[in-house]
């Protein structure tokens, strides 16, 4: 039994790329969007088990800065794939694409019979492919802002940072949510793509899915290194070292320039707001008039004592006792003054026992007393 060959799908250098982006991105998609909804019970879980909301903002920023020296590689990889080994572009969509979508799609509702023909990337791969291109960018972008609130506002308007904020976990979210419902369907759950693992797909799988690319693969001679791919080597390495140092110094001032998005405040100190006294005694006032009469001195005593619980303004009880009239005409609650019957009148009551908030002298309450008792007179 004749066995049937594999094909090299993936490099390692490939595929450990992609590692490196699964375990950047689910890092940034964990630490982010538990600060996006920082009021769930999972959200605040996570962060406990992390170690706070300190130690997720700076695995945050870490990972963030991995993912753009990887984007920084990848640019790289591609130009130098481009140019020293003369690869074709095939991860750029085309109109042909657009025809494989709309086939793609009548094969799956049974209105065709045969799956469209395509080659070393299918539309919906470089679907995927530019919408992570897309996505680092914006993320790239909003996180520069995010990051230099003050640098990013002294050239742009303000509002571009609680922008940057609505882009940046809208992106977020957006992603996370492309991976779950698209990636994961189309790689493990439609067909298991063991490619990423192994690096290989058989004979069968390339016949299925990129049909075009396996005709290629059957008809190329392998090539030789050439003294021309060489010479295209010194080439490119004498433009993209540069560009690269450029690009990481940027990194480095972007990671270190401003540190306001980094510095928590400190936590307000907590101290004791109210602490009463213990066994503390209310020390009277004392208040030194004939009380005879409203007019002379009960009005008075009323005005220092007792106006700025029940004053016009501030009845409690709606007890006003400003004016002669509004003292005899009382509260919501026992009479305030009653002529001639001091153990029926409120101010009596409430101060027999001395503790009222406003404490009375002895003095001052035996004269309140006996104005009462004389019929409590205006003048």
């Amino acid at each position: 039994m004749e066995s049937r060959r594999s094909y090299l799908r993936f490099p390692l250098a490939y595929r450990i790329e992609h590692w490196i982006i699964v375990l950047t991105f689910t890092t940034l998609a964990i630490t982010g969007l538990i600060q996006k909804f920082a009021i769930t019970d999972i959200a605040v879980w996570i962060v406990g088990l992390l170690g706070g909301i300190e130690t997720v903002r700076i695995i945050h920023r870490i990972a963030a800065v991995v993912l753009i020296l990887e984007s920084i590689y990848h640019v790289g990889l591609v130009g130098y794939n481009f140019f020293v080994r003369r690869y074709k572009m095939s991860f750029l969509p085309t109109l042909k694409d657009a025809t494989n979508a709309i086939q793609a799609i009548q094969y799956n509702l049974r209105l065709r019979n045969d799956r469209p023909q395509q080659g070393r990337y299918t539309f919906d791969e470089k679907f995927e492919y530019f919408g992570i291109v897309w996505g680092t960018l914006v993320m790239i972008v909003t996180g520069f802002i995010l990051w230099n609130p003050i640098a990013a506002t002294s050239i742009l308007p303000g509002e571009f940072v609680p922008a940057a904020k609505v882009f940046h976990s809208g992106e977020a979210l957006l992603a996370v949510l492309a991976i779950l419902v698209w990636h994961m369907y189309h790689v493990h759950i439609r067909k298991f793509n063991k490619s990423m693992f192994t690096g290989q797909l058989s004979e069968e799988e390339m016949e299925e899915e990129h049909p075009l690319e396996l005709a290629e693969l059957k008809q190329a001679a392998p090539e030789a290194p050439s003294v021309e791919t060489a010479r295209k080597r010194r080439i490119y390495l004498m433009v993209y070292v540069p560009i690269t140092l450029v690009s990481l110094a940027i990194v480095y001032v972007f990671v270190t320039f401003e540190q306001t998005a980094i510095d928590t405040v400190a936590p307000l100190e907590s101290v004791e707001v109210y602490s009463p006294l213990e066994d503390a005694e209310l020390q009277p006032v004392s208040f030194n008039s004939p009380m005879t009469s409203w007019e002379d001195g009960i009005g008075e005593f009323f005005d220092v004592r007792c106006s700025f619980c029940h004053g016009k303004s501030t009845a409690i009880s709606d007890l006003d006792l400003t004016t002669y009239d509004s003292a005899l005409l009382g509260g919501s609650s026992v009479p305030a003054i009653v002529p001639n019957d001091p153990e029926n009148s409120g101010i009596i009551i409430q101060n027999k026992d001395r503790d009222h908030f406003v404490a009375l002298t002895d003095e001052e309450f035996e004269k309140l007393t006996a104005w009462v008792e004389a019929g409590a007179p205006q003048n």
